[in-house]
């Protein structure tokens, strides 16, 4: 199902619909795009059902009993969760000791939700709240409607991975979400290498839209190097929005052939990387949003 004509409030301007950071980059980057292995994507199934478990409403308990994408990883140890699904994501911590690796995921959207949040007339960059993000510039900008969410639930969140942290002994943090779950992830990945010196945070995120500004993408890459991956799927429109923002690096693209391949540097423009794929949100198809990634369908 293409987006063409689906959804009028897309045409607001050529600049949200269009890939429009394409033309920074070189014909070195284009060449250097690398096909994953069987191994390398496999590695991506644990956080890809993660970030579908957030869709799940979690109940006082956290019993992830929705079905098989909640249950995919059954050594899963929940600690915290929170959310009620409307007005604050649902969100869970707990701890995966076949991963050893303490895991941090929000709730997703459906592609006709998340579309008209990224490009709403009324979205504007701001700078990053001092209190959750101190030393970081002014001039780093997010999503406002992306930074608001994190916030209400960043000292929430933070608390709960300190306690996973202590009672695992884990020195390891991995976020995860899908569409606005990956938005909000990605955020949280910032905001825990900051408020957590000396450990390492990771990020995998699958539909990421584009968060902030260059300087937000050039931070993320400054403070996680290498370890920020955001998967998108065949011509998933949702990856080069908003046009006027940037992506950090840590592409992998799912071609329509189902290879994986790896994108270097931010939005690069080839046409195997979405940002070369999809050059407007009138050329990419709705129903690869949800995937699958690597057999796994978002949603709970």
């Amino acid at each position: 199902m293409v987006v063409r004509g689906l959804f009028p409030l897309l045409a607001l301007t050529f600049s949200l619909v269009s890939a429009s950071p394409a033309a920074r980059y070189s014909v070195k980057a284009r060449q250097s795009i690398t096909t994953l292995t069987t191994t390398q994507i496999s590695a991506f199934e644990p956080y890809a059902f993660y970030a579908s478990t957030g869709y799940c409403s979690p109940s006082t308990t956290i019993d992830w009993s929705c079905g098989a994408n909640c249950e995919a990883n059954p050594s899963f140890i929940p600690v915290a969760s929170g959310g009620d699904g409307v007005d604050v994501q649902f969100w869970f911590v707990g701890f995966d000791p076949t991963l050893n690796t303490v895991i941090v995921s929000h709730q997703g959207t459906t592609v006709d939700t998340i579309i008209p949040v990224i490009t709403d007339a009324d979205f504007f960059l701001e700078p990053l709240d001092s209190s959750l993000f101190p030393g970081v510039s002014s001039g780093v900008e997010a999503h406002n409607g992306f930074a608001g969410d994190q916030a209400d639930t960043a000292t929430d969140v933070l608390a709960a991975v300190e306690e996973t942290m202590a009672a695992h002994g884990a020195t390891s943090v991995t976020t995860t979400g899908h569409s606005l779950g990956a938005a909000l992830s990605l955020l949280d990945a910032l905001y825990l290498s900051i408020q957590l010196p000396g450990t390492t945070v990771n990020y995998m995120g699958f539909g990421l839209p584009r968060v902030g500004n260059q300087a937000f993408a050039n931070l993320i890459d400054a403070t996680l190097p290498n370890r920020v991956a955001h998967v998108n799927n065949k011509e998933d429109p949702v990856p080069i929005l908003p046009g006027t923002f940037v992506h950090p690096s840590g592409e992998k693209h799912i071609m329509d052939s189902n290879a994986w391949v790896a994108c270097p540097g931010q939005d690069n423009p080839s046409d195997e990387c979405s940002t070369g794929d999809v050059p407007t949100i009138f050329e990419g198809d709705l129903d690869d949003h949800d995937g699958p990634y690597d057999g796994v369908t978002m949603g709970c």
